[in-house]
């Protein structure tokens, strides 16, 4: 067993396992429950072994039926238990949705205060091969609901000081995981929560902002190195918590650079990079000296030929021609 407040070298997947572990062990109203997490470990074997820990009270499997169980989870929170709820998939979101945005995102305001202590964890992204129906990133969904917390982290320690946050936060929080950081390591301070809502700086530059989130910020981190073999250095800002936004965050960075490119997997339309460039120009358009650019997936379905797919989501050399164009180069 680790020690809370140890500095360790862990994957992405095992910081978050340590942090549902460490919440369990600290209050026992902490349950773990969906598909498979329990004797399976997991579509991506996360919570692997857990059972073994906790035992098939608080660890729990549940039938192939998201509606079922997420409604199961709200009343849980309502009656005092604090759930972490696996969505093995971010696309299987939308069998869910009346749980989702009608019970769970509105219970709080129209209970007259009740809490609802309830993290719902999901994997979701390209770049696996998996198609249009096991690979999409959602979010820009979930920030039209008010009442939702939506986080997104880019690394292990944000994945595990995030998620600490989440579990202990008495609003409902929907947790995302990119399925390509699972395997990304690194080090992680056990036990140190990270806030929700505070983004950061993941680079510094001067020339230009790239803001991201989840996997797309690990190939803006790339985009950078790129573009700084050309003399051009991009601050990059990790957005981390999708809502509440730390639009103050970006405004602090463009007010250095006067450049911005938003980058992200989900489609352009109606997406998360659309919102954060109207609320940027509405609050800093004098910051602003070229028009700000999204780099985002194209408007269609993820395919599955690895070629196409490849065409479609976005890529670090994609990241990096997209802020040439800002910067007029």
């Amino acid at each position: 067993m680790s020690v809370a407040g140890t500095l360790e070298t862990l994957t992405f997947g095992q910081a978050v396992k340590a942090a549902i572990a460490e919440e369990m062990r600290r209050d026992e109203r902490v349950v773990l429950l969906g598909e498979d997490v329990a004797h399976h470990g997991g579509m991506f074997q996360v919570t692997k072994g857990l059972i073994d820990e906790f035992g098939d009270e608080r660890v729990l499997d549940t039938p192939i039926s998201e509606s079922g169980f997420i409604g199961m989870a709200l009343g849980a929170a309502l009656t005092g238990l604090r759930p972490v709820v696996e969505l093995m998939f971010f696309d299987f979101s939308l069998v869910a949705m009346d749980q989702l945005f009608n019970q769970l995102a509105k219970t709080t305001a129209m209970s007259g205060g009740l809490p609802v202590p309830l993290v719902i964890r999901t994997q979701g992204g390209g770049y696996k091969g998996a198609a249009a129906q096991h690979s999409q990133m959602l979010e820009a969904l979930f920030l039209h609901m008010p009442g939702l917390k939506v986080v997104a982290p880019s690394s292990p320690a944000d994945a595990h000081g995030l998620l600490l946050s989440a579990i202990r936060d008495d609003n409902p929080v929907f947790f995302i995981e990119h399925k390509q950081l699972y395997a990304a390591s690194g080090p992680v301070a056990l036990g140190a929560e990270q806030p929700i809502g505070k983004a950061h700086v993941a680079r510094e530059g001067s020339d230009v902002t790239i803001a991201s989130y989840s996997y797309t910020l690990q190939q803006a981190l790339q985009a950078a190195d790129l573009l700084a073999a050309d003399g051009v250095e991009a601050e990059v800002v990790d957005i981390r918590t999708l809502n509440p936004l730390d639009l103050d965050a970006v405004g602090a960075s463009l007010c250095k650079t006067h450049h911005l490119v938003i980058a992200h997997e989900a489609h352009a339309r109606c997406g998360f990079g659309a919102d954060l460039a109207a609320q940027v120009q509405e609050k800093y358009f004098d910051e602003l000296d070229a028009p700000v650019l999204r780099l985002c997936a194209a408007d269609v379905p993820v395919p599955f030929a690895k070629n196409l797919e490849d065409a479609v989501l976005p890529s670090p050399d994609k990241i990096k021609s997209r802020v040439l164009e800002c910067l007029g180069k």
